[in-house]
């Protein structure tokens, strides 16, 4: 007679010591980031090209919230992250890469003073959020999505203390967000409050001037 009951295989020796390179991932990365001064995490493209509206946009406020006395921290790569390490570094402000090793796209841009270098996107994203007292989110594809929408489910859930997330550009937004309120809070599968999460601008004006209070 078969026997049909699951068979666990022994773990290898080197499943096992992968725990130690997330370990040294998670230590560098809190030992690094610890000293930074009050930080804002802006995300976004890395598709976007010097002269673009939102590229020019990331920069600008990168370097209004520098001359603020706030750390810009980044994925380090290009388009919108090197926009935005930019507007920091030439405004003597920090400006931090948190890198991912991927096969395309993400090659380091060369404006930052403060770099990490991760393999685990879940070690990356879990430096994006303990440093950060607020989020700034421009236009981009899927990756940009999951960090913004993994910010609200945390804030949402009461896993992470509520802080800014901003959302600039709105005509890319602008779909998006209609679609939240028509289908998803129609359907009841969000709660109204939950839409004051977020907020949407162009303004970098007022992303500054939101992120200031919320420090203070």
């Amino acid at each position: 007679m078969k026997d049909n009951r699951y068979v666990i295989d022994a773990i290898s020796p080197q499943e096992s010591w992968r725990v130690f390179r997330i370990m040294a991932e998670f230590v560098e990365g809190i030992e690094t980031l610890s000293a930074l001064p009050p930080a804002v995490t802006i995300f976004g493209s890395a598709r976007a090209k010097p002269g673009d509206t939102y590229y020019t946009m990331a920069s600008k406020l990168s370097a209004r919230l520098a001359q603020e006395g706030f750390a810009v921290i980044t994925g380090g790569g290009p388009g919108i992250m090197e926009a935005a390490n930019k507007g920091a570094f030439e405004s003597g402000g920090t400006s931090v890469g948190i890198n991912i090793e991927l096969p395309f796209e993400q090659k380091p841009n060369p404006y930052t003073n403060v770099h990490l270098n991760f393999r685990y996107f879940f070690i990356r994203k879990v430096m994006f959020l303990k440093y950060a007292i607020g989020y700034v989110i421009l236009p981009g594809g899927f990756g940009t999505m999951d960090e913004l929408f993994e910010s609200l489910t945390l804030i949402q859930t009461d896993k992470m203390k509520p802080f800014p997330v901003i959302l600039m550009g709105s005509d890319y937004w602008g779909g998006l967000l209609s679609w939240i309120e028509n289908t998803m809070l129609a359907n009841h599968m969000i709660e109204q409050n939950d839409i004051s999460i977020f907020t949407l601008t162009d303004s970098i004006d007022e992303v500054v001037s939101i992120i200031k209070e919320s420090r203070a």
